[in-house]
């Protein structure tokens, strides 16, 4: 395999792990305020959806390189309203918070499908919209394999490359950070300490809903240009993956996040060798998946979940 191909390689590599950094971001804000977010899956779906209406109409209103930028912007709402519906009904009511995720991603399935055929006259996806342009940044992108692999990317490959750095020291390094992993973990010394437990977590889960909806907008408006039923395909559930395999931690779950990208990006270099066609197409693209399976697997054990995830705050209990 020469240098260029190898360039290409990792940045496809860096193409398909965009979309699960942002969502794994995502689900550590909620999960270290200790709400479980199975919900990503449907989530990346509500910002993939807003990204592509969004994009479309913009550009249509002929805001040129800004069209992009619109549409990221619609998914970060979308997907805060999104979590919303998850926040109200495992914060506010206690519902089951698996229950409430698995909830959001069907309600994601149907309803950004049926709006869709609404909007464009019962068609199955968007229309095909420009989404954003490769920057290369100048002497960098010249350098070879890492030239090519990183420095020449999407800008939204870049913001979540920086996003990783700000939300590790965010977390680790703040007074919110603190209060926030506080409420994860012991939820009523932090209440007597006068941290406001309800009001965090739904900080926590409405960035989530935010990040994944950015994640969910990454896969619209940089590989397929468009959105329909099977755009984010399991991208959710790699995402919480990478989140769990990463230890709930910003740089942990951007390594495994980059692997799963590998992975994908693997699936399709594979098909380009010859013996490839000797392998039924359904195995190629199982693999992503197998090795998901593979990872948690072997994650079990070593990873140690906030202590207090999953359990609804009763101050009336503390």
């Amino acid at each position: 395999m020469d240098l260029v191909v190898l360039g290409q390689l990792l940045n496809t590599t860096l193409v398909f792990s965009t979309a699960l950094i942002f969502a794994a971001l995502g689900g550590i804000f909620s999960e270290r305020s200790g709400v479980v977010n199975i919900g990503l899956e449907g989530l990346m779906m509500f910002g993939a959806f807003a990204a592509a209406v969004g994009g479309y109409y913009a550009q249509d209103a002929g805001m040129g390189a800004w069209a992009p930028w619109i549409g990221v912007l619609c998914a970060m709402a979308v997907g805060i309203i999104g979590s919303l519906i998850h926040a109200v009904a495992s914060i506010t009511f206690k519902a089951d918070q698996t229950i409430s995720g698995t909830v959001i991603n069907f309600l994601a399935a149907g309803s950004t499908l049926y709006v869709v055929k609404l909007i464009f006259d019962g068609a199955g996806e968007t229309p095909l919209l420009d989404g954003f342009s490769k920057v290369a940044i100048p002497g960098l992108s010249k350098i070879p394999v890492i030239g090519e692999g990183i420095f020449n990317s999407y800008p939204t490959t870049y913001l979540a490359i920086i996003l990783v750095i700000v939300i590790y020291f965010v977390l680790f390094k703040t007074p919110f950070g603190l209060r926030l992993r506080a409420v994860g973990e012991h939820p009523s010394a932090a209440d007597t300490l006068g941290v406001n437990v309800k009001r965090m977590r739904y900080i926590g889960v409405m960035l989530s809903g935010m990040l994944a909806g950015i994640g969910g907008a990454t896969i619209t408006l940089t590989t397929t240009g468009t959105f329909a039923h099977n755009t984010i395909s399991g991208q959710g559930f790699i995402a919480i993956a990478a989140m769990i395999f990463g230890k709930w931690n910003p740089l942990g779950a951007f390594g495994a996040a980059v692997f799963f990208g590998f992975s994908q990006a693997i699936r399709n270099y594979v098909q380009l060798f010859e013996w490839s066609k000797n392998i039924p197409q359904e195995f190629i693209f199982m693999i992503p998946y197998v090795l998901t399976i593979i990872v948690l697997v072997s994650a079990v054990g070593r990873s140690s979940a906030p202590k207090a995830l999953g359990e609804p705050y009763d101050p009336s209990k503390r």
